[in-house]
């Protein structure tokens, strides 16, 4: 799994039935319980579950040494922080079951066959079950929050789509009221030019103060998609620049259509318009 071993050792061949028990701890445990000090060679006792006559569950403590420490994981949920954990040598501590990892540079399920058989081959009636590819395991784990993110994302595009439309048709409107006086300005020598920036400008300041506002509100909102995120932050710096940047482009190209119509508007049709 490629957990990285930050102090101590890993199990070895020391770490038989026989020899005092060990474990191995990750950093959540150690900055929980030994901050600020190595716990490497420091004994805890643990509790561990035995199973006693008829199945019944017996309690055990065990004074243990811890013999390295290696970086958090995740094991419950991908949303959660690590949690502490400790491991122990499978053959000082053997489960009723288990999860065997297998790395391969070809394709893993390619494998899947070669690993049942090679269980087998210990023990027929062991069942061999639940074989997949670290990729769909991952993919099981954020299918919800995937699809939660789709969604999302695809009322956000309904969202810019209907924001462009409306940018589009509030300055065609402000460029039908306003005919007459962009007639007069063309008609006391505006240019084409003037008439451009004249409404693109009005235009973006619209847009611009709209975005400001969108920002700051989606600041205050963060907290509605924390769930959805892993790795990244919900106030990641690159999202709130590109977003408003892509917003400001859109609102150009809804301000430029109508700008380059009025821009071509005979100066004496604009004196008559009503």
């Amino acid at each position: 799994m490629i957990v990285p071993l930050l102090r101590g050792r890993q199990f070895d061949e020391r770490d038989n039935p026989d020899a005092p028990g060990v474990m191995i701890v990750n950093e959540a445990l150690v900055r929980r319980y030994f901050p600020n000090e190595d716990p490497v060679g420091k004994r805890v006792t643990t509790t561990s579950r035995q199973y006693g006559p008829l199945g019944r569950v017996m309690p055990t403590s065990l004074e243990m040494e811890i013999v390295g420490v290696v970086g958090d994981e995740k094991n419950s949920s991908l949303s959660k922080t690590a949690e502490p954990a400790i491991y122990f040598s499978h053959r000082q501590f053997a489960y009723r079951s288990m999860s065997v990892v297998a790395r391969s540079t070809a394709a893993p399920l390619s494998l899947a066959n070669a690993a049942r058989n090679e269980v087998w081959a210990i023990d027929r009636n062991l069942p061999v079950s639940n074989v997949k590819t670290m990729e769909q395991r991952l993919g099981d784990a954020i299918a919800q929050p995937r699809f939660s993110a789709l969604l999302l994302g695809l009322f956000a595009a309904l969202a810019l789509l209907l924001a462009a439309v409306g940018i589009y048709g509030v300055i065609s409107y402000m460029v039908e009221q306003r005919t007459r006086e962009i007639g007069l300005r063309m008609a006391l020598g505006a240019s084409a030019g003037d008439v451009l920036k004249l409404v693109v400008g009005r235009g973006l300041a619209l847009t611009l103060a709209g975005v400001a506002l969108g920002v700051v509100g989606a600041f205050g909102l963060t907290w509605l998609i924390s769930g959805l995120l892993y790795g990244v932050k919900t106030t990641d710096p690159l999202i709130f620049v590109v977003m408003p940047t892509l917003l400001a482009l859109i609102a150009l190209l809804a301000c430029y259509i109508p700008a380059r119509r009025a821009a071509k508007v005979d100066p004496m049709i604009a004196l008559r318009y009503e």
